[in-house]
């Protein structure tokens, strides 16, 4: 059940966008992941600063437009998701240039996209949604999108790639040293890499003790 209180202190707000923040059935960009992205935001901004309106809407929007990690138009998902969100700003009446911040930071949050982002907002953006893709959290997506994707676990025969190539759509396991150890170095704020680092020894620690078990 949805409950408001949780994306305090916007909740009118996220009254308002909820409606709109998530399509598709994909369990790693659901209403829970927006919530742990927007917890994220929240204790970044709390140090970082910024306009918290801004991001609030940013947050609850950045996944708004669903495409799937094995869809051609990966890299078009945050472009199409913040063209999205300014038609539903808009139709709630707000200003033209609070808009263009918004879909600014959503354009930007993406690895796929590749965009560098320009504002603390946006940057704030993307260092609260790439949290969410490192630690415990970011392994126990991966398999979940593994599994969304007919993936292997890993391969028998070298689980570490040591005499093949990474190839993270046939094997989840690949996708640590694909993308996932890659993003504590590209944080953009402060306190956005500092808990960066604990969930990337985690996210580490993590596939050493699993790749002892198998």
């Amino acid at each position: 059940m949805f409950d408001a209180k949780a994306f305090s202190p916007f909740e009118s707000l996220a009254a308002k966008l909820t409606f709109y923040a998530t399509e598709g059935d994909d369990g790693s960009h659901d209403l829970a992941h927006i919530l742990r992205v927007f917890r994220n935001a929240m204790r970044i901004h709390a140090t970082e600063g910024g306009d918290g309106r801004i991001l609030a809407a940013a947050v609850l929007l950045h996944d708004c437009v669903a495409v799937e990690k094995s869809s051609p138009l990966r890299s078009k998902a945050s472009t199409l998701a913040a063209q999205k969100a300014s038609g539903i700003l808009e139709r709630l009446g707000w200003a033209a240039d609070e808009i263009a911040a918004v879909a600014h930071a959503i354009t930007t949050h993406s690895f796929s996209a590749n965009i560098t982002p320009e504002t603390l907002e946006a940057k704030i953006l993307q260092d609260a949604d790439r949290l969410d893709a490192i630690g415990m959290v970011g392994a126990a997506r991966c398999f979940y999108i593994g599994g969304r994707m007919a993936s292997g676990l890993y391969d028998p025969f070298d689980p570490a790639a040591e005499r093949r190539p990474l190839d993270d759509r046939r094997y989840a396991i690949d996708h640590f040293q694909t993308k996932l150890f890659k993003l504590a170095d590209g944080f953009q704020t402060a306190a956005g890499r500092a808990l960066a680092a604990e969930r990337d020894k985690r996210l580490r620690d993590f596939l050493t003790a699993f790749m002892d078990e198998i």
